[in-house]
C-alpha cells in the first residue's frame, strides 16, 4: 500500500481527505498532520529507510509557525539524502500566480492542487505514482 503524508492545519480538510480515501477505496495508508516540522524529522531520520518513506506528501502552504514555505525550505537540505524519492503536491486555497510560480521553482514539487481535494485528484495522484494502483 503506498503512503501519503498530508500537512494541513485544518482538521476539516483532515476528514475530507480521509473519507474520499475510504469512501472510494482508494488505496493509501495517510497520515494527517498540521506539524511539518515533525514531518521533516522524520524523513530525516528515516532517510535510508525506503519502506517508511512516504510516495506522496500534500502539503498545504498557509499554516501558523511552520507554513509550507518552511517545509520547502527545510525538505531541500533533507530531499537530496533519502534513498526512495516522493513526489511533493501543494495543496491550497490560494489562486495567487505568485504563489504557484514560488511553489514550482522546488523541483520535488510535482504541482499546485487548488482546495478542496476531490475523488479525481486523489485518483490521478495514484495513477501518477504507481500507475498499477487502482479503485478496489
Amino acid at each position: 500500500m503506498k503512503k501519503l503524508i498530508f500537512i494541513d492545519d485544518s482538521a476539516m480538510d483532515h476528514f475530507i481527505l480521509k473519507r474520499i480515501l475510504n469512501k472510494y477505496k482508494l488505496a493509501y495508508d495517510v497520515t494527517c498532520t498540521s506539524n511539518g516540522e515533525e514531518v521533516i524529522n522524520f524523513l530525516d531520520k528515516n532517510k535510508q529507510a525506503k519502506g517508511v518513506l512516504p510516495d506522496i506528501i500534500l502539503l498545504d502552504i498557509y499554516m501558523p509557525k511552520f507554513d509550507g514555505w518552511d517545509f520547502l525550505e527545510r525538505i531541500s537540505y533533507v530531499y537530496p539524502g533519502l534513498i526512495k524519492p516522493f513526489k511533493i503536491y501543494m495543496l491550497s486555497s490560494s489562486i495567487n500566480p505568485a504563489d504557484i510560480n514560488h511553489a514550482m521553482q522546488y523541483p520535488f514539487v510535482k504541482s499546485f492542487i487548488f482546495k478542496p481535494i476531490t475523488k479525481e485528484t486523489l485518483e490521478r495522484l495514484i495513477i501518477e505514482v504507481a500507475p498499477d494502483i487502482s479503485e478496489a
